[in-house]
């Protein structure tokens, strides 16, 4: 069976704790796919907190829409930033 492929979409994506400058431009099918990518590039080492989080603002191009997760890089688990 063949799967349709979901269209891609641009993304601007940086560290919560950098500044918005040092953002990547991403292509993905959609805000948490975009955050992911971004991590797997990314220097965690440099950013690990105690608690083994990252917060990750997803900003959509072409929509102006963004998004904030906040990822625990133990588990994998995303979640809105609070």
């Amino acid at each position: 069976m063949n799967r349709i492929a979901e269209p891609t979409r641009r993304f601007r994506v940086h560290a919560r704790h950098l500044d918005g400058h040092q953002a990547r431009l991403i292509d993905e099918t959609s805000f948490e796919a975009a955050a992911v990518a971004y991590l797997e590039h990314f220097d965690l080492q440099a950013a690990i907190a105690d608690d083994h989080r990252i917060g990750v603002i997803v900003y959509e191009v072409g929509t102006g829409h963004e998004h904030c997760f906040t990822v625990d890089l133990d588990s994998g688990e995303t979640i809105p930033c609070g």
